[in-house]
């Protein structure tokens, strides 16, 4: 079949020990995740539960658990931010799921940064606009490869650290332990809006003392048992 535009590029995310890929669809993101983040941005984490947002898949940047993987400072805007978040790569879909649902859903995960422009976004969020001007833009969601629940035998996710350095300065470190929701209450609460479907990925939220970063910055983002990616900011 000819196409009157050249079609768009799919992204895939390799599969740790594995020679197969996995393609992304949608990504899902979860908003005031971890309460000392709600706090710091000003929400109240036991009236104000988490919500959601999505990144388009095309954001996606496939990040190597070894090397140096460059992203680009973005256009329009003065106050680029990180926020490193478990990802999880759903292998089943469906609606309503329940918690033994969502357990089974979940393929994998993986270490990923939730890239904001903190001032578009704090100038939609005072228009009462939606967010997608500060958070689905190129480059904005690099992601490592995927570690299949099943490889994990020895790891409990639910309750590994995570964190990340800029510069080799510690500046965001929690456990997994502290999410508002856990992994699978966030999954069946995501079911109960939209259809799940193998390949969508969900970032599980940030915790606090998210920042800056300038051109020239390195960050190193990391999830215990999964490994660490390192991500470059250039011109």
């Amino acid at each position: 079949m000819k196409h009157i535009v050249p079609e768009q590029k799919r992204v895939f995310l390799p599969i740790v020990g594995h020679e197969a890929l996995f393609p992304v669809g949608r990504v899902y993101c979860v908003g005031r995740n971890y309460a000392e983040h709600a706090k710091e941005m000003g929400d109240d984490p036991e009236r104000d539960p988490p919500f959601f947002f999505m990144k388009d898949a095309s954001c996606v940047v496939p990040t190597a658990f070894s090397g140096v993987t460059p992203i680009a400072y973005p256009m329009a805007s003065s106050r680029f931010e990180y926020e490193v978040e478990l990802v999880v790569a759903i292998g089943k879909g469906g609606r309503h799921l329940t918690m033994p649902q969502a357990s089974e859903a979940i393929l994998g995960y993986a270490v990923g940064l939730d890239m904001t422009r903190r001032d578009l976004q704090a100038q939609a969020k005072l228009k009462g606009r939606p967010w997608e001007v500060g958070k689905s833009f190129d480059e904005s969601a690099p992601i490592s490869p995927i570690v299949l629940k099943r490889d994990l035998l020895s790891t409990d996710i639910s309750k590994a650290e995570i964190g990340l350095k800029v510069n080799g300065d510690i500046k965001q470190i929690s456990h997994i332990t502290h999410l508002t929701w856990s992994i699978e209450e966030v999954i069946c609460k995501l079911s109960e809006v939209f259809e799940l479907r193998p390949g969508d990925l969900i970032m599980t939220g940030t915790p606090e003392n998210v920042g800056a970063v300038i051109v020239g910055d390195t960050m190193q983002a990391w999830v215990a048992g999964l490994g660490d990616i390192t991500i470059n900011v250039t011109g």
